[in-house]
């Protein structure tokens, strides 16, 4: 058999394996993050958020089609998610064989650069290769998006393909013909922009190939080719993605606005007048033999080909499709679409640090949006996106520590750099969050992840408990992490610790070296991919602290590259070996590093990388759906709390009667716009505004204004107060003379359906109204927003009953409502509290319909796996867990108030047996739960769960204790809580008569505890 053969046999075999294991480990439904919205929106060809993944779209629709006759007619399925996950598992085996055959041709060059490889350097070529492409297969970040519907998998897959057709380009560069393989790169990387930008930070690097293999080498010829990589990269991403789309959008104004004629007429104006030139451009070039531009032409025009996905989002946002994010249905809403307007936009080399006083605004460019009545059709201008500008002398070049949008990153940052409240910081300060902050912990600990090891799957900010790299070396883990092994066992045992001692990384620097010795400018190629998609990234991201959920999934791209190293460091040792056993170097080296890289990383990651028997998304979205009233409207918040309802709804076609509306999106114009029309058999929702009050930048804010005529204390119907805002007869002007809406009143009231009552009543003898109030100086969009559906709906007689999904009592209090946000479940109904909702002495309510929720919690409701011991959680999951339980201690503190002693200790032992503590170790929110069962009187399983817990809170002492002192007053706040919730725990025992246990939490933490195998829903004889 030839090389060529071995080569793409054994990479096949590779692929093949990879795909086993991703399947056998895939999620089989929906996952949370952006999961759900890329299952709805590729089930029925809908629009997902901004820049939008069209490409991938298309392709996740195609393999939907294999989920049988109901996708084919785009009717529920609940095997579509199935279906479409696997398009993940067949993109990220397809990165492992191009992995694998990139690895092999780099090292076929050094060891038989002339000639086919023989018997005895074709298994040194292959043995390079599979640790390289196994070890990359086993990498944590890699694995993490190969098993769920996300763009990662496929993005990295073009990253592999772009990268291997250069390879192959340049194996072949001298035959006739060979710059097809050019045009194919072009091609690539304009389709993959349709599923994420990523792949195009592989250009620099395919420039080298170029120059290095077209070029006679020298330092300034080299220095050249980076720039030109570097400007090609800023052609694309600038030149094409956003530029090109602006010009159209120009066009496309112009036409209609200023010509009058039809929508898409400039646009198409537009694309015919690109087409005639480039046309004419190649034929000219050709003409003139200039062959070199003739091919950079060609290879636009194969970019603008892949790039022309964006079309799909125009046609279906056209349709407004159910999922119509940003409505992108014509050039001008496409732009913002494009570029990510709404997002915030970290500056890059200049710019303001997160102190610098605000000292105005600048206006920017206008926006637009279509609209067409009886005066014919137009793009009315809407308002600017303006920027501010800073106090002079406040901003700096390089700006790292820059956001000033939010308090808490603010807090984040002094407390970071250890300023005072007061204290400007310095260029050394910026210096030290990047260094420190941006490329050490956002992205040094990312790729530690991969090929050293890390500590646990929490999130964490920098403290020593919470997402560190660790090794399993204890010199190179303790200072940062302390002593791992004393911590308490759900962290002790957490499936994501994960200890590679260190031995990818040492493998990947030793293939490093000797690639950079045997082939320096392969090597060079090779450091250009590892620093773009690695140190380029966390350069152009600029991110800022306390990030929603850890990226490393935006560094994969350098755990690619490096991946190349570790298989030549399979060479390198053989080479190392050969001198002492020549015969047996390579079995030797490729035995030794098989067992110590790819089959410990799979020994070590697969406990927390699989997820074949987790289903929570889909539950959680499945029990929030059903817990609400026929014909709801239900305001959620945030992409977890979110997404599993749109895959639900739009693919599985569960209660497609429950109108969502996401809190954070009320801010857009065209999302409060879509909430005026239909989806599926949700009706249009009741508002009181007109259009023209919330387009653009109306209503962006609304302050409050004190009006001397009226008593402050007053409560005005909602009703009235919104129709009195949007009167122009009731505005002021402002400082610049520009008429302005505002609030006559902090406190508002609605009325109550016919018949209902509030019992007791907030103000005397008015039992048929809800009162509250908002706490700030005015009100945002969304709020506004929020105010005048809920005073539309009470208007209307309450036709539709308003839901808050389950994270609003753990958030925030909207508009002042807390306390007639009643609990069904894990949903909360806007409906008046009862006199058993109300404790007078506390003067504090605890609104529950007792009877729903026990049904929901008892009988309803689907826990996703949790119910199981051998299912993984990781935190982002436990976090929904969290409701559940805390919701259900609620009910059955309330239970045992209404002397339902019995129903309360049966419902705190189903959420015991529903969510285990292997799926949901116990944590400091569990004392609460063993409360509940001390004043429900199943003494002996408080003192178990009391007793369990008080070991925990105890070795996390001992583990904080241990550190050096830095670290233990790093970690004062920790000790404090252990030490509070010990006595809780106590207090909670003595309070029902259990004295015995209560010595024994309260006994010194040196005290030894008897070892408990706390079991849930055992026989109680102590009740």
């Amino acid at each position: 058999m030839t090389y060529r053969k071995y080569n793409n046999l054994t990479g096949w075999l590779l692929a093949l394996l990879a795909f086993v294991i991703y399947f056998r480990s895939m999620e089989r439904t929906a996952s949370f993050w952006d999961c759900g919205e890329f299952l709805a929106c590729a089930y029925k060809l809908e629009v997902g958020h901004s820049p939008g993944a069209p490409l991938f779209m298309l392709l996740q629709r195609l393999f939907a089609l294999l989920a049988g006759p109901e996708a084919w007619l785009g009717k529920p399925s609940t095997r579509a998610a199935f279906a479409i996950n696997t398009l993940s598992v067949l993109a990220s085996a397809l990165t492992i064989l191009f992995l694998f055959w990139s690895i092999t041709r780099l090292c076929r060059k050094i060891i038989s650069p002339a000639a086919t490889p023989d018997r005895r350097q074709t298994p040194m070529i292959l043995a390079a290769g599979i640790i390289g492409a196994l070890a990359y297969t086993f990498s944590d970040t890699f694995w993490f998006s190969a098993v769920e519907a996300e763009v990662y998998a496929t993005s990295s897959f073009f990253t592999a393909l772009v990268f291997w057709a250069a390879l192959k380009w340049e194996a072949i560069a001298d035959e006739p013909h060979a710059d097809r393989w050019l045009l194919l790169i072009a091609y690539l990387v304009g389709i993959s922009i349709g599923v994420h930008l990523l792949n195009l930070l592989t250009i620099p690097a395919i420039a080298m190939v170029w120059y290095f293999r077209r070029k006679k080498t020298s330092r300034r010829g080299l220095l050249l080719a980076l720039a030109g990589g570097c400007l090609l990269l800023g052609i694309v991403q600038f030149g094409v993605i956003q530029y090109l789309p602006i010009l159209a959008s120009s066009c496309e104004l112009f036409f209609v606005n200023s010509l009058g004629l039809p929508f898409h007429s400039g646009a198409l104006f537009f694309v015919l007048l690109l087409t005639a030139a480039l046309v004419a451009a190649l034929f000219y070039f050709r003409k003139k033999g200039w062959y070199l531009l003739h091919i950079a032409v060609l290879c636009l025009v194969f970019i603008l080909i892949g790039f022309s996905s964006y079309i799909v989002p125009i046609i279906r946002s056209s349709a407004n499709t159910p999922v119509d994010v940003n409505n992108p249905d014509n050039v001008i809403s496409l732009v913002p679409y494009v570029q990510r307007e709404q997002y915030v936009h970290p500056p890059l080399l200049y710019g303001q640090d997160f102190d610098s006083p605000v000292t105005g605004v600048k206006e920017g460019k206008p926006f637009y949006y279509a609209q067409q009545d009886a005066q014919g059709h137009r793009y009315v201008p809407a308002g600017a996106r303006n920027t501010y500008t800073y106090e002079e002398g406040t901003q700096r070049f390089f700006p790292r520590i820059w956001d000033n949008f939010e308090p808490g990153h603010q807090a984040f940052y002094r407390r970071y750099l250890g300023l005072d409240k007061e204290e400007a910081p310095t260029a050394k300060d910026n210096l030290s969050f990047f260094f420190g902050y941006q490329m050490n912990w956002m992205w040094w600990r990312y790729f530690m992840w991969n090929y050293a090891g890390r500590q646990n799957d929490a999130e964490g900010q920098g403290e020593a408990r919470n997402g560190n790299w660790i090794s399993g070396i204890p010199f190179l883990d303790y200072p940062r992490t302390g002593n791992i092994d004393l911590m308490s066992d759900p962290w002790k045992h957490n499936a994501a610790r994960n200890e590679l001692y260190c031995l990818p990384l040492l493998l990947g620097l030793a293939g490093m070296i000797w690639h950079f010795r045997r082939q320096g400018k392969d090597a060079f190629i090779v450091l250009l991919l590892f620093f773009f998609t690695g140190i380029a990234i966390a350069l152009y991201l600029n991110m800022s602290p306390l990030q929603p959920r850890e990226r490393d999934y935006a560094f994969a791209g350098c755990t690619y590259a490096f991946a190349i190293w570790i298989g030549m460091g399979t060479l390198a040792l053989a080479q190392l070996t050969g001198k002492a056993l020549p015969r047996f170097s390579l079995p030797l080296a490729f035995t030794l590093c098989l067992l110590t890289v790819p089959l410990l990383m799979l020994n070590e990651e697969w406990d927390d990388h699989n997820r074949s028997g987790k289903s929570l998304a889909q539950a959680t979205a499945r029990n929030t759906l059903l817990s609400c009233a026929p014909n709801a409207i239900l305001f959620t918040q945030g992409d977890n709390d979110t997404y599993p309802l749109w895959y639900l709804q739009e693919v599985e076609g569960v209660r497609p009667d429950v109108r969502v509306v996401i809190m954070e999106l009320l801010n857009a114009d065209w999302y409060i716009d879509q909430l005026r029309y239909k989806l599926n058999e949700a009706d249009a929702l009741p508002m009181v505004w007109r259009r023209e009050d919330y387009m653009g930048d109306a209503g962006n804010y609304i302050p409050y204004y004190r009006h001397p005529q009226l008593p402050e204390e007053r409560f005005f119907d909602l009703y009235e107060v919104c129709s009195f805002i949007g009167k122009p007869e009731n505005k002021l002007r402002n400082q610049t003379g520009a008429p302005t809406s505002y609030l006559p009143s902090k406190n508002f009231s609605l009325p109550l359906p016919p018949g209902t009552k509030q019992v007791p009543p907030v103000l005397p003898g008015s039992s048929d109204r809800l009162y509250f109030s908002i706490s700030g100086n005015g009100v945002q969009k969304k709020e506004l927003a929020v105010m005048n559906i809920l005073a539309a709906n009470a208007h209307a007689g309450w036709k539709r009953p308003v839901y808050f999904n389950g994270s609003y009592p753990n958030k925030e209090d909207v508009l002042g409502l807390m306390p007639y946000l009643r609990m069904e479940g894990i949903v909360y109904r806007l409906a008046p509290f009862t006199a058993a909702d109300y404790n007078a002495t506390a003067r504090q309510v605890s609104n529950i319909d007792v009877e729903k929720s026990l049904y929901c919690f008892s009988s309803l409701y689907r826990y996703g796996g949790a119910e199981r011991n051998d299912v993984y959680f990781d935190e982002k999951n436990r976090v929904m867990l969290m409701a559940y339980r805390i919701n259900s201690v609620e009910l059955a503190e309330r239970l045992t108030a209404m002397n339902r002693r019995e129903d309360a200790i049966k419902l705190l032992d189903k959420m015991e047996h529903n969510i285990t503590a292997a799926a949901y170790p116990h944590d400091e929110l569990s004392v609460f739960m063993a409360e509940a069962y001390y004043r429900a009187g199943a003494r002996t399983k408080a003192a178990q769960l009391a007793l369990l817990l008080a070991t925990q809170l105890r070795q996390d002492m001992v583990w904080i204790n241990n550190m050096d002192s830095e670290r233990q007053e790093s970690m004062a706040y920790d000790l404090q809580r252990d030490h509070a919730l010990l006595q809780r725990l106590a207090a909670a025992a003595r309070a029902s008569g259990d004295e015995d246990t209560a010595r024994r939490l309260q006994g010194g933490a040196a005290e030894p505890l008897p070892q408990l195998h706390y079991q849930p829903g055992t026989p109680d004889t102590q009740r």
